[in-house]
């Protein structure tokens, strides 16, 4: 799957993914209003809503956008009919030929971390038939209780040649209460660097990684550090726009042939026709598509 998305990535000149995370407030008056017309007041309108007010988005930047990247919580929070929208989400993006990126920073030991696996990239069979119950293309997973949670991960991805962004450096401000602590002189963080740059070796396409890894826009110096720790594996680089990274911090991240990292945006984008003059929310899905110009054409500044 590194393969297809490194593709997708050079044909249409666009790093970057599109962070489809729903929150009730973001979606326009009037589709909420056609699904509580059908369902009433319910989570099952929600969950309806949801999936209208993200296939619309995906109609309008499918053929600019290599990916896509759901984030489950604003799922969850609905309960099931919040996942039904997560999984009729997934086959819709996929459905357009986009890479999908779950994002659900699982991670856990032995068995339970193996039922992750196969719940969002693997299969699972019942009886002679064969099941992907999410089936996104990659998921992001957290590392914090080492290669034991790790490992049943990677052994689902070369099953399936579906991939991992493993989170190194994360964008939010207290991100360094923990992963800035050093060991030994070195941050944890490059040390979990060190180790995806490991895994990943194990994993290779083509020129990358399927093992790839999370690190923040708000870092651009770690950022630098790490791009040389994991010269192979794809980094997916949140905190772009909303959270405040720029399109001067992103250059780090990326090699000298403008590949190597992937950048997210979500509200800037799902949120556009809050922000962007000339629209509103009859138009929401025309506003994410210019935003998503937006994005690209910022960051094809850098090179």
């Amino acid at each position: 799957m590194i393969n297809k998305l490194v593709s997708k990535i050079k044909k249409m000149e666009a790093p970057i993914v599109v962070g489809l995370d729903p929150m009730y407030e973001y979606v326009p008056s009037h589709i909420m209003k056609a699904s509580i017309e059908k369902y009433g007041e319910t989570l099952e309108a929600v969950g309806d809503a949801i999936f209208e007010y993200n296939k619309g988005i995906i109609d309008a930047i499918y053929d600019i956008a290599p990916a896509v990247k759901p984030q489950i919580a604003m799922y969850e929070q609905f309960g099931i009919p919040g996942l039904v929208a997560f999984k009729k989400t997934v086959d819709y993006a996929k459905s357009k030929d986009m890479v999908v990126i779950g994002d659900a920073k699982r991670g856990d030991i032995g068995s339970t971390s193996k039922a992750y696996a196969t719940a969002h990239i693997g299969k699972i069979k019942v009886g002679s038939a064969e099941f992907a119950p999410f089936d996104e293309d990659f998921v992001t997973v957290n590392p914090y209780l080492g290669s034991d949670g790790i490992n049943p991960f990677i052994d689902v991805c070369k099953e399936e040649k579906k991939g991992l962004f493993i989170l190194v450096k994360t964008s939010n401000p207290s991100s360094g209460e923990f992963q800035d602590q050093e060991i030994n002189g070195k941050p944890l963080y490059e040390m979990v660097g060190q180790k995806v740059d490991e895994w990943g070796k194990d994993c290779m396409g083509d020129d990358y990684s399927y093992i790839g890894a999370v690190v923040g826009a708000t870092y651009p110096e770690m950022g630098e550090v790490l791009r040389k720790v994991m010269p192979k594996s794809y980094i997916l680089v949140p905190g772009y726009g909303a959270q405040g990274g720029t399109a001067a911090d992103l250059k780090p991240f990326f090699n000298e042939d403008g590949l190597g990292a992937i950048v997210n945006s979500s509200r800037g984008i799902i949120c556009a026709y809050k922000n962007l003059e000339g629209f509103d929310e009859e138009s929401f899905a025309d506003a994410s598509r210019q935003a998503t110009i937006n994005m690209i054409e910022d960051i094809k500044t850098i090179f």
